[in-house]
């Protein structure tokens, strides 16, 4: 005759079993997506009853939100700390793109999460508005490149987003490609951008 084992719960503080929430959630977003992710299994996954999810983050959409938000800050900061420091504008480019393909690496479940659609009813946390914050940091600095070598600096935000848009779509595809190593992706990013960005027409025409 076959025996159910009982749960075991474990006694936690409040901040404990917060974290343990986004912990659980945050493997079940990137793995099923948020649509498929239901408060039932986020609280059968962490041993607790669903008014305990709900007592924390009001529902699914509640916990959906802190764990993008909290994603989305972890690859700002890599931004820009990556940026912060002073230098040649293509040595910029190199420390931006090692530091997007760096988060992509260490943090996977993170970045599948970012890059999967976001609740309807959701304005905010999605791939777009995560992809506009950098490239907003980008064309700051193009700008004064740009002012000095005498182009456009209004273009900047054509470059921005066209620059960004590259690093962040070779990092989906390379997030389960996993080859060539991180660093050689980067190096191809950066030589296809500078090399592009190095010989710019003062006045482009198609």
């Amino acid at each position: 005759m076959s025996t159910v084992k009982p749960v075991i719960r474990i006694r936690m503080t409040g901040t404990q079993r917060r974290q343990q929430l986004l912990d659980v959630a945050r493997a079940l977003l990137a793995e099923k997506g948020f649509e498929a992710t239901s408060v039932e299994e986020i609280a059968h996954r962490a041993a607790v009853s669903k008014p305990v999810v709900y007592a924390h983050f009001g529902g699914k959409e509640g916990i959906y939100a802190v764990v993008v938000d909290r994603e989305m800050r972890r690859v700002l900061d890599l931004i820009e700390s990556a940026l912060a420091e002073p230098g040649h504008p293509k040595r910029l480019i190199e420390r931006a793109a090692q530091a997007f393909l760096a988060y992509v690496d260490e943090y996977p479940d993170g970045f599948r999460i970012l890059v999967r659609d976001s609740p309807v009813a959701s304005s905010t946390g999605t791939f777009s508005s995560l992809l506009g914050a950098i490239a907003s940091q980008v064309e700051h600095l193009l700008g004064m490149h740009f002012a000095h070598y005498g182009y456009d600096p209004k273009l900047a935000a054509v470059y921005a987003q066209a620059l960004v848009g590259m690093v962040a779509l070779t990092g989906q595809w390379w997030l389960d490609a996993r080859t060539p190593s991180r660093d050689e992706v980067a190096a191809h990013v950066v030589n296809l951008a500078w090399n592009g960005l190095s010989h710019l027409d003062h006045e482009p025409h198609l």
